[in-house]
């Protein structure tokens, strides 16, 4: 054995012991990451709300609703093509203290991710529209689709035009069952979020979703029963 990887060995196995002497841990998601370290305080579990794909009329206030008694903020990822003439609801959105954040502005897979620069066009757009109600642009942003499996590319682009992205490890499933009740979409939130201490939850509020908005009461009292604090980006 040589000296090189004895001195290797003996730092690893100190870097393990002052692991285990200080508690740490790190979670870390595709987007972002959440670190605690201090072992004299308990472990703040967070669940953080996000909605894509709007604001419709027909939804998006029925779930500021439900948000508002329960005194819970969310994030709105929106499209801004659908938001330039439902401007009173991000209007109400901003007022009630939820993050609107940039989705797309036309929501097409082959146009907005037929280069870089067309990605970032996109952003610019549906960004216009946001700070036209909020006075500023957002630095947060989803990809359609998320972000798994494109290019690095188009990844860091959004990463250099100083935006920061956020995907979820947790979803209501609204988009992937067909004519799902209320009761489908409770369980989906509560099976996919397991053992998970920091939860970015998907969920839609485009015109179809009216049982996203039912099942989206029951959803906040089981994270609240489970002792999460909700969060916003």
């Amino acid at each position: 054995m040589n000296r090189n990887f004895t001195a290797f060995c003996a730092a690893m196995l100190a870097f393990a012991i002052m692991l285990v002497i200080c508690g740490g841990f790190w979670i870390r998601d595709t987007a972002f990451s959440f670190a605690q370290t201090d072992n004299n305080e308990s472990l703040v579990k967070s669940v953080y709300l996000t909605f894509d794909d709007g604001p419709s009329d027909r939804v998006t206030p029925k779930i500021l609703d439900v948000l508002a008694e329960e005194n819970v903020k969310a994030t709105f990822f929106i499209i801004g093509k659908q938001a330039e003439s439902r401007k009173y609801i991000l209007e109400r959105q901003f007022k009630e203290g939820h993050t609107i954040a940039v989705h797309s502005y036309t929501h097409k897979y082959g146009e907005i991710y037929s280069s870089p620069e067309s990605l970032i066009k996109d952003i610019d757009l549906c960004n216009k529209v946001i700070k036209s109600v909020t006075g500023g642009y957002s630095s947060i942003y989803r990809f359609p689709g998320g972000s798994f499996g494109l290019s690095e590319k188009l990844v860091s682009a959004v990463s250099a035009h100083g935006m920061r992205y956020v995907d979820w490890n947790a979803s209501v499933r609204d988009a992937e069952i067909c004519n799902p009740t209320p009761a489908q979409l409770y369980q989906s939130a509560v099976t996919t979020a397991s053992k998970t201490e920091n939860v970015v939850l998907l969920a839609h509020d485009s015109t179809t979703k009216t049982a996203t908005a039912e099942a989206l009461k029951n959803i906040i009292k089981y994270f609240k029963a489970e002792g999460y604090i909700f969060e916003a980006f």
